[in-house]
């Protein structure tokens, strides 16, 4: 077996273009001969096909799309066979969330307000059906040309119909660390409150054009998210409508109890702002906390430069060392020649 390429068939379907690469698979765009409808295949590379977390990943990827029938979600299609590792889907003409959020300053709160209701929407029905997704992230989401969201990549869903697949099986270090919640940085396997706090980092983002953490690597995002307040969104956008500040910082509360129960609850504020009433979170969050994630931002970038400057100065002392040694050597060997 080997790679698949443009211009081939891959059972019923034939391969088109190339839609996206990623560091494990190819997503094609392809047409449904038996159907004529274009369709989104994604094809992992060959050295993953063998690997068994990955496959377990990518089955539960295609078993859970499969079962999901909501139109915020990319719909997962079934191939009359299939002769390798492969997943069909419905194809989206649109764009990522990412790239719709590439802006300094954020969305306009109308336009991200839209999207978050979207968003909760369908985490209302995901979870309804057992199924908290656990990689929440503009990555992961598409929107349409006439603005719907579409949900993807459900390959470290928890799925409480699947009983087989268990959390022991998979890796505790699991999402994406800017929107991962502090219990999965934790090594917990989260519940529907992981995804609240997903999209209530996702909203925040978007308001602001800014995330709650930063910092000059992940392992010190992790760190501050189980340890650290977040920086309230109105330290980046002062002019930010309070009511949606409360909805942001309850979704991403560090404690799980203290966030939304549940993505119901979070769709209604969204829904309707004028009846949040503002419980003054971002005075509450500990000063010396955020005092001490900034030290710790430019402690960081301070280490990392340091540790740059330091690598080129054993290089300049190496290439200085070593052109010395082998001209003792030469010097050496003349001697004994003589």
């Amino acid at each position: 077996m080997r790679e698949v390429s443009v211009g081939e068939n891959l059972d019923q379907y034939k391969l088109t273009e190339v839609i996206a690469r990623s560091g494990m698979a190819s997503i094609f765009k392809a047409i449904d001969q038996i159907s004529g409808q274009t369709v989104a295949i994604k094809v992992p590379y060959m050295q993953f096909e063998s690997d068994v977390v990955f496959y377990g990943r990518f089955q539960r990827e295609e078993e859970v799309g499969r079962r999901l029938n909501h139109p915020g979600i990319v719909k997962v299609l079934m191939p009359k066979k299939k002769s390798r590792m492969y997943i069909a889907m419905e194809y989206i003409e649109g764009e990522s969330l990412r790239s719709i959020m590439r802006t300094e300053n954020g969305l306009p709160a109308e336009q991200a307000l839209g999207l978050a209701i979207q968003l909760a929407e369908t985490l209302v029905y995901m979870h309804s059906e057992g199924v908290v997704h656990r990689d929440l992230k503009p990555e992961n989401v598409l929107v349409t040309a006439d603005g719907q969201t579409k949900v993807m990549d459900f390959g470290i869903a928890l799925d409480e119909s699947a009983r087989r697949l268990t959390w022991s099986g998979l890796s505790s270090t699991i999402g994406t660390p800017d929107y991962m919640a502090p219990e999965q940085v934790s090594g917990r396997r989260g519940d529907v409150r992981t995804d609240i706090y997903a999209l209530g980092t996702i909203l925040y983002e978007m308001l602001t054009g800014h995330l709650p953490y930063s910092g000059p690597n992940v392992y010190n995002v992790m760190r501050s998210k189980t340890a650290e307040d977040p920086q309230p969104p109105t330290a980046f956008k002062h002019d930010l409508d309070p009511r949606l500040e409360e909805i942001v910082l309850h979704a991403i509360e560090r404690n799980p109890r203290d966030r939304y129960a549940s993505a119901g609850q979070m769709l209604e504020d969204l829904r309707d702002p004028s009846h949040v009433v503002p419980q003054n979170r971002a005075e509450h969050l500990h000063p010396r906390s955020l005092a001490m994630q900034q030290l710790r931002r430019r402690i960081g970038y301070v280490a990392f430069f340091t540790s740059l400057i330091g690598a080129f100065l054993v290089l300049i002392w190496l290439a200085n060392r070593y052109p010395a040694t082998n001209n003792s050597l030469r010097r050496s060997y003349r001697g004994q020649s003589r």
